[in-house]
């Protein structure tokens, strides 16, 4: 499993006018290519009458699966731009409408590129870029002297805590990421000097918001 991919929280509709020409933008999450096929087919069930539905999507965490469609639209100039933007925002599991009601007045390949690429950026925009950063589950059983002094070094360290259980111990759920958590769980036996009981649990995705950095330390 990827460390952490950069998708869309998802989904989301933009749309401006070029030209007399109405473009729509679409754009949402999918988990594989059927649901990204589905989509794109609700999408083209919802605006029935418009002149093209142009689309393109991103499937798998190697980008196994690619695919684009100009819909009707001269060969290039609708899907692949689409796609493009796809690929330069480093986007993954991600399916992209754009919905052209014509206007009347051509716009010439060059304008058709550039209506659906921008087109792309505004629905992807509308759908909000996130990342999922893969965490893991670390539970940390403590006696309630410790908990001050575990809490304090955990907000010190701003690790992600789901939960804290009150019981005849503490007990905490912490979310390190996944290439952190050995040396978390390390880490926090020093802290409380050996009088900690930690069990490692499972991996799952967390969603974090997309900075102006591509790179991030979600710890």
């Amino acid at each position: 499993m990827l460390a952490q991919y950069k998708t869309v929280r998802g989904p989301g509709v933009d749309e401006m006018v070029i030209k007399k020409s109405r473009f729509i933008g679409h754009a949402r999450p999918v988990a594989s290519e059927e649901e990204a096929v589905r989509f794109i087919e609700s999408i083209k069930q919802q605006h029935k009458l418009a002149n093209h539905n142009c689309s393109a999507y991103m499937v798998g965490q190697r980008d196994e699966i690619q695919k684009q469609s100009d819909d009707g639209e001269p060969s290039g100039t609708g899907g692949r731009p689409i796609l493009e933007v796809i690929k330069n925002q480093g986007l993954k599991n991600v399916a992209v409408v754009v919905t052209r009601y014509f206007g009347g007045i051509m716009l010439g390949a060059g304008g058709l590129i550039r209506a659906y690429t921008d087109g792309a950026v505004i629905g992807i925009a509308a759908a909000v870029p996130v990342y999922q950063v893969l965490h893991r589950e670390i539970r940390v059983e403590i006696d309630y002297t410790w908990h001050g002094k575990v809490e304090n070094e955990l907000r010190g360290r701003k690790v992600l805590v789901e939960d804290t259980l009150f019981t005849d111990k503490v007990t905490l759920i912490c979310l390190p990421t996944a290439g952190e958590a050995d040396l978390f769980a390390g880490w926090l036996q020093d802290v409380t000097q050996g009088q900690s009981l930690i069990t490692k649990g499972e991996e799952r995705y967390i969603e974090h918001p997309a900075g102006s950095q591509d790179e991030a330390d979600f710890t």
